[in-house]
């Protein structure tokens, strides 16, 4: 019996911007954090540009119990689709799918797909399939939210920054009342280069 969860936002920032942060699982799993569903996407064997071939795992917490399991991206392309799937895992089938549509210059429709079948045995009876699928609703959903948040609070985030630094910086962007981010980190690398100059002299 295949569950089908599905969830769509529309984003406003390019296609390109938004695939590119979809391309990294890890970045996505940063995003579903709530309070009974937890994610942690650990890359295993990166293929070049994220593409067919990548394998990571998944490390998730619903509501206590942990599952984890290895996926496999089967399709990456480029700003239209990216699909992975269990290799290895509990699940007797787990598929996730992220699509991206264009709508305009700087309009994105993302739709998130989970495709699952539950795991038989005792884990099975463990997880309440009800509860499971609502949970995987809401987590989807928030980080779709959080995603949004994200890539449309201040045009788009470079990929290479870790979210972590991140929010470093959007803590010192409220320091200084909230300047646009850019000029935050501008200001950050004038004081740094300053400190330098000083410990050169």
């Amino acid at each position: 019996m295949l569950t089908l969860v599905r969830k769509s936002i529309d984003i406003k920032t390019p296609v390109d911007n938004v695939f590119t942060y979809f391309a990294r699982p890890e970045h996505v799993s940063d995003q579903i954090k709530n309070d009974t569903v937890g994610m942690t996407v650990v890359p295993m064997d990166i293929k070049e540009g994220m593409g067919v071939g990548t394998t990571f795992r998944i490390i998730g917490d619903f509501s206590g119990k942990r599952l984890e399991w290895d996926c496999e991206t089967t399709e990456f392309i480029r700003n239209e689709k990216i699909v992975a799937k269990q290799i290895e895992g509990p699940f007797k089938h787990w598929e996730i799918t992220n699509e991206f549509e264009s709508l305009g210059d700087n309009l994105t429709r993302i739709t998130m797909s989970v495709d699952y079948e539950m795991p038989f045995g005792p884990l099975g009876a463990i997880l309440d399939k009800a509860k499971f699928a609502k949970s995987a609703d809401k987590g989807m959903e928030t980080a779709l939210y959080n995603v949004r948040g994200l890539l449309e609070g201040n045009g788009s985030i470079p990929v290479y920054i870790t979210l972590d630094a991140y929010q470093k910086l959007l803590a010192e962007k409220k320091k200084m009342n909230n300047v646009p981010v850019s000029t935050a980190l501008t200001a950050i690398l004038e004081k740094y280069s300053e400190i330098e100059a000083k410990a050169q002299n």
